[in-house]
């Protein structure tokens, strides 16, 4: 592992998490309900923690998150996928928060760089699994509307998955290897769910891993702008 692979891995994975935890943060104020509310946030700020560490392994993480331009963000298309209703957001969070239990397992596992942030973070998102697959169960048995709107949300994101497997420099192991685990669990929550695993393509236009070379769909722009808009009106300010 070179000293260059390290800080790109760093980077991937600590921008999937970044990203995710701003997305989840936008529910603030617009939850279904309040004990949601609390949840979506206590998830976001695991992730928030998660990104500062990996983040900091790059450079100065206050800079990296608020003064990169959009092409320099290598995080998942999937994570910045806008909230939509929240069967969407639910749908993210079980395919996101599925694999990245897989990889902090694995991670955890070994002796590198990462095993000491995935040690920890293996606990964090037990929990984010958990809550997605609670919540798919129950939209997805739920009512004729809910059942329909968890279905559709799988189908719309199911493009984006392929991306988690490609390869990211400086891991130290294949993340293809974890696709058929990934898959068999997505699976097994749908089926209890009453939900159809979806059909469509899952790599197609993104098995080149467009996220990770720094090409985003039209959302992320618009949310980093909003992200980043206090930091860059307010260059060297403090609080």
């Amino acid at each position: 592992m070179t000293s260059t692979s390290v800080p790109a891995a760093a980077l991937a994975l600590g921008d999937d998490a970044l990203v995710l935890s701003h997305r989840l943060g936008e529910w603030a104020g617009h939850a279904p309900v309040l004990e949601e509310e609390v949840a979506l946030a206590n998830i976001a700020l695991d992730l928030l923690g998660q990104a500062r560490v990996l983040l900091s392994l790059v450079g100065d993480e206050d800079e990296l998150a608020y003064l990169r331009d959009e092409r320099e963000f290598r995080n998942l298309q999937l994570v910045e996928q806008p909230n939509g209703d929240f069967a969407h957001t639910i749908a993210r969070q079980l395919y996101f928060s599925g694999y990245q239990a897989l990889l902090y397992e694995t991670l955890a596992s070994g002796d590198g760089p990462f095993t000491g942030l995935a040690a920890k973070a293996v606990k964090e998102v037990a929990y984010h699994r958990d809550h997605a697959e609670h919540w798919v169960a129950r939209l997805g048995d739920g009512t004729a509307e809910s059942h329909q709107r968890m279905q559709r949300a799988c189908e719309a994101l199911w493009r984006f998955t392929g991306e988690m497997f490609q390869p990211v420099e400086g891991l130290g192991f294949d993340l293809e290897t974890l696709e058929p685990a990934w898959l068999a669990y997505v699976a097994g929550v749908l089926k209890k769910a009453t939900l159809t695993v979806p059909d469509g393509p899952r790599k197609g236009a993104w098995s080149a891993g467009a996220g990770r070379q720094g090409l985003h769909t039209e959302p992320f722009g618009r949310m980093l702008a909003e992200m980043q808009h206090l930091r860059r009106s307010h260059p060297g300010a403090s609080w």
